[in-house]
């Protein structure tokens, strides 16, 4: 009876932790090495309000890449990629400023705008997405 027990058993033991380094291979080939680069300090210009009264917004931007590679293009083509939000920011009127749906818009073309900046000088679209943390308008 021990016998039969132990045989049962054994090969559960043995082939647990292959099962587990099986796994947890799969699982690193899965997840990428995803990356926020931070736009510091926040950016802060103006837009177009109407009348002789000028408008400004501040905004927080974190930019998420997929790999090492990526962040160190982000990083080098900073102030390029924070010209080009600028210069989004600033086409902007005072209604898509404060429009709640318009700042989805206002966010993907930041995002292409900056994706297309370092396409240019590179060929690759390192950004996979850019995150507004703060939008202050006033």
């Amino acid at each position: 009876m021990f016998k039969k027990v132990l045989l049962c058993v054994l090969p559960l033991v043995l082939l647990s932790p292959l099962n587990f380094v099986v796994a947890e291979e799969e699982a690193t080939q899965l997840t990428s090495d995803y990356q926020y680069f931070a736009l510091d300090p926040d950016i802060i210009t103006n837009y177009i309000k109407p009348g002789k009264r000028l408008g400004y917004i501040r905004v927080g931007i974190d930019l998420m890449v997929k790999s090492n590679k990526a962040f160190q293009e982000v990083e080098l083509h900073e102030p390029l990629i924070r010209d080009r939000i600028i210069t989004v920011l600033g086409e902007q009127n005072e209604q898509q400023i404060r429009s709640v749906s318009e700042r989805k818009a206002i966010r993907l073309r930041c995002l292409n705008e900056a994706n297309d900046a370092i396409f240019e000088i590179t060929g690759d679209r390192p950004i996979e997405d850019l995150l507004f943390t703060k939008y202050l308008d006033q």
